[in-house]
């Protein structure tokens, strides 16, 4: 099949990395997208929860925003910020937060907050919102980008949210008990993160995607030497999140 954006694929790379019983944060946008269309095909026992305090909502009509009501629909529980990271941060739940960045490292840490100087800087973006708390607490992260050499790069302009921090161990010799990035989902393809030293390679391209576009779309050096060709989108994948998802193409546009 070929009749999917990249968006599309994007939602359906992501969900497929959830695992039934995970326990998925969901933001605004794609991260909504993936989380709904994880629970609906690929992770049925995964529970959707919102940083608002919406947990396990029926996701009936797909929310625009994390604040908008629709994510207290159905829900096991309203309850409120406070809560919703309790959730996010016990240590017996595999919670899942997936996020987004305007730049991201080799090591997976993410900047959100500005390009250029701090004090007087060239852009300045929403900032964290609730991104470090995530990305400090959550078992996993999953992070999306669009990839380009700009957002990929060797050195952050500010470091927003932690990933693996410089490698290796250093992330848990700086006090953090678990969690860091699972995988980056890019619209070229996934990235992952070696197992001993923390730093990205590419794991998967996109069907029509060569592993050089990405080298050349990554602001750093980058393994493309053991990409595989993702699996194309199935009929019931697109259907359940064109027509059951996101039928009025809130987010798929």
């Amino acid at each position: 099949m070929s009749n999917y954006t990249k968006k599309e694929m994007m939602a359906l790379a992501a969900g497929r990395l959830v695992r039934n019983g995970d326990v998925l944060f969901a933001g605004t946008g794609l991260s909504m997208l993936a989380a709904t269309v994880a629970k609906r095909v690929h992770a049925p026992d995964a529970t959707v929860f919102f940083e608002t305090g919406g947990i396990d909502p029926s996701l009936e009509e797909l929310p625009l925003a994390v604040a908008d009501p629709r994510v207290m629909v159905g829900t096991a529980m309203n309850s409120g910020l406070i809560e919703a990271f309790s959730i996010l941060g016990h240590r017996r739940l595999r919670s899942i937060a997936f996020l987004g960045a305007a730049q991201i490292d080799p090591y997976g840490n993410i900047n959100s907050t500005v390009l250029g100087g701090y004090p007087k800087p060239k852009v300045r973006f929403p900032g964290s919102g609730g991104a470090c708390d995530a990305a400090s607490l959550a078992h996993a992260v999953i992070i999306f980008m669009q990839h380009e050499r700009r957002r990929f790069v060797e050195q952050l302009d500010y470091l927003t949210s932690p990933g693996w921090l410089q490698g290796g161990d250093s992330r848990q010799r700086a006090g953090f008990k678990r969690g860091g990035p699972l995988a980056v989902v890019t619209n070229l393809g996934i990235m992952k993160f070696e197992e001993e030293t923390k730093r990205m390679y590419l794991a998967e391209v996109y069907p029509g995607v060569a592993p050089e576009q990405v080298a050349e779309n990554t602001g750093f050096e980058v393994d493309i030497s053991r990409a595989v060709v993702a699996q194309d989108p199935g009929e019931d994948e697109l259907y359940t999140l064109r027509e059951k998802v996101d039928p009025q193409r809130l987010i798929l546009g």
